[in-house]
């Protein structure tokens, strides 16, 4: 039986090239990042979900993902992103409970719209301290644990909003544009590190890359008005909203032990929008 054969009689056909690699996804009970868990579960991997209040909806997520996924091994950890502390705890449990990470996928992001002139100091720095710090505190950590190994994917969930900016979101927008700056700077040091150790050459390495989505039907758009977002379709040329699924099939792409030659890039998943 061919590798091929193998993979596709055990399930994991599409894409086993992530298969045993241990994921961890912050924000990842939900959403997009709930999305990417199941993808990375589905391919082989095994998922640590990062996650902070809503506790209730935590545990039902780990108990569909057991049920969905028993030869899969899945692990709950509660953090602040927006506290350094709480990163640092957060992949040293990973590492402790599944003896290594070989994915960081930044996906922990929140939203406080409101228009410059309204928006407080806690509202600007809020924002700052999840979507940009947090994907900064976790990503140290994980990438002095991958660089001892070698190998590694670090991945952060941006926004389209990074590049054009929005009316009432200029944190959010910061915030998101930031993560393109830190995307490549990480994916140069990575690359500079490996080099200067001798680790650097053919085989998985260690990538960073980003995904920006577009306007992507989640609970963070369901309080938006239907006629407003009818209005956001009409500026998308494929005429729709994003999935989650949509970024998290982007996601397991970077994360393949395949794209090895892609780093430093901002992929982006709008249907279009920023054409």
């Amino acid at each position: 039986m061919t590798s091929a054969e193998q993979r596709a009689h055990t399930g994991y056909a599409d894409a086993g090239d992530v298969r045993d690699r241990v994921a961890l996804v912050t924000g990842g009970t939900s959403g997009i990042g709930a999305a990417i868990s199941r993808r990375l579960a589905q391919q082989g991997a095994h998922i640590a979900a990062g996650y902070w209040g809503f506790d209730d909806r935590a545990q039902e997520y780990l108990v569909a993902m057991k049920a969905d996924f028993p030869d899969r091994q899945v692990t709950l950890h509660e953090g602040n992103v927006a506290i350094a502390d709480d990163c640092r705890r957060v992949v040293r449990e990973v590492v402790d409970q599944h003896g290594r990470i070989d994915i960081l996928v930044n996906n922990a992001g929140i939203t406080i719209d409101r228009t410059v002139a309204k928006m407080t100091d806690d509202d600007w720095q809020s924002v700052l301290d999840v979507n940009l710090s947090g994907a900064f505190y976790l990503s140290q950590a994980a990438m002095r644990h991958m660089l001892e190994r070698g190998t590694g994917r670090i991945i952060s969930i941006s926004s389209v909003i990074g590049e054009t900016g929005n009316i009432g979101q200029a944190n959010y927008a910061a915030s998101k544009s930031g993560l393109f700056g830190l995307t490549k700077s990480l994916a140069k040091e990575a690359a500079f590190q490996l080099k200067r150790a001798g680790l650097l050459g053919d085989g998985i390495g260690l990538t960073v890359n980003a995904v920006a989505p577009g306007f992507i039907a989640t609970d963070m758009l369901a309080t938006v008005p239907e006629k407003v977002l009818d209005g956001i379709r009409a500026q998308v040329p494929l005429g729709r909203l994003g999935r989650p699924d949509d970024i998290a099939r982007t996601v397991c792409f970077l994360a393949a032990d395949e794209s090895a030659y892609v780093t430093g890039q901002i992929w982006a998943v709008n249907g279009g929008l920023d054409m």
